[in-house]
């Protein structure tokens, strides 16, 4: 039994519904799967429910013509890679370069007989098809060459917590979120979760960095007796602004200690997001924030902490912004709040890892923006 091939989607967007009509024929015959759209507007509308291999779009249309669909399409983290190719109606070199410097592929002019347009276009498809293709296989490659992950294969064993963790790359490509677990003495746990901004596939190359540095910033502080979470993300901080091959580069990060002699965890963060805390007691959450900029913005950058003393049945959430960003019809969205309603909604005294591992595994595939990482921590005695 052969698997069946899988058609190549394409939009075409035109006003001229007659011309609109024999090239999508002609482009079903030559096996696209093709949408159609008679404006720029109807374009977004059908964008918001079904994404394509790449558009074809007129240049001059009313209301919102083939430039300034373009500068929408550029703005969507959804949309913005896919394959878009200008059609129009004469050939203007001020118009192909204003095209062009719009990242579009390629142009293509009315009057070229549509076999060639569909061969032209089938072409462009393959090149970056497999552009995409060396570019996954080379990181790819460089994970399995390299033998190191930026996440643990699985969760540490910490006496009088139970921690788990989820993640999911985006598009299953190693990205910038990294978690790490470092238990420095029968004291000290260390939780570490971050993120490097921006970078595409750069960022898992850039992620070990910032680990190399929270690492030996956390070994280091606790054997010169700094048991300050704030105290070990300022020194993160001073070295990484201090390192030229990070210059420019931005992380955010959470860093919490645990102290067994204690019971106390400490909290610092570095422009991450707010954790979550279940109080099991009240039965109600509470969002903790700290204050520190992004890792890499400012070497005299202040942070503070927060002390968490966590009875049995109380839990933390500790996220990066993939958790609560999320696709939306002509956008991306954040909502915090919602995945907080989501939280309470699932959440007990007992240890609610596995209802949250199975409602973060049920999103759609197409709704993921960005890698998503969280981390659990149950206190159970």
């Amino acid at each position: 039994m052969t698997d069946t091939p899988v058609l190549k989607k394409i939009l075409l967007v035109d006003d001229n519904p007659l011309f609109l009509k024999m090239l999508s024929k002609a482009f079903s015959k030559a096996g696209f799967e093709c949408t159609i759209a008679e404006s720029a507007n109807e374009a977004i509308r059908k964008l918001s429910t079904d994404l394509p291999d790449a558009i074809l779009s007129d240049y001059q249309m009313p209301k919102m013509n083939g430039i300034e669909f373009r500068k929408y399409i550029l703005k969507q983290p959804e949309l913005k890679d896919i394959p878009f190719i200008f059609l129009t109606d004469f050939s203007d070199k001020e118009l192909v370069n204003t095209g062009l410097d719009l990242h579009a592929i390629d142009y293509v002019i009315k009057d070229t007989p549509i076999n060639v347009i569909i061969a032209k276009i089938n072409n462009l498809l393959a090149t970056v098809s497999k552009q995409r293709e060396l570019s996954e296989l080379e990181v790819k490659k460089a994970v399995a060459a390299l033998n190191i992950r930026s996440v643990p294969q699985k969760a540490p064993v910490v006496e009088g917590y139970e921690v788990n963790f989820w993640h999911k790359s985006f598009q299953d490509i190693p990205g910038g979120d990294f978690i790490d677990f470092i238990q420095v003495t029968d004291r000290f746990s260390f939780v570490i979760l971050g993120d490097v901004m921006g970078k595409k596939w750069m960022a898992w190359f850039l992620s070990f960095s910032f680990l190399s540095y929270i690492r030996a910033a956390v070994r280091f502080g606790v054997s010169a007796h700094e048991y300050s979470a704030a105290g070990i993300l300022e020194k993160v901080n001073q070295v990484i602004c201090e390192d030229d091959a990070l210059k420019d580069i931005l992380a955010s990060l959470s860093l919490l200690m645990i102290d067994h002699e204690t019971n106390q965890v400490t909290y610092a963060g570095a422009g991450d997001l707010p954790l979550l805390y279940y109080e099991a007691k009240t039965k109600k959450f509470e969002s903790l924030r700290c204050n520190g900029l992004l890792l890499g913005l400012f070497a005299d950058g202040q942070y503070d902490q927060q002390q968490i003393s966590m009875n049995p049945g109380d839990q933390l959430f500790i996220f990066t912004d993939g958790i609560i960003d999320f696709a939306i019809p002509g956008g991306t969205k954040t909502d915090y709040n919602l995945f907080q309603q989501k939280l309470e909604g699932i959440t007990s005294s007992k240890n609610s890892f596995e209802k949250l591992k199975q409602f973060l595994t049920k999103q759609p595939q197409a709704s993921l923006v960005d890698d998503c990482s969280i981390i659990h921590i149950y206190k159970t005695v």
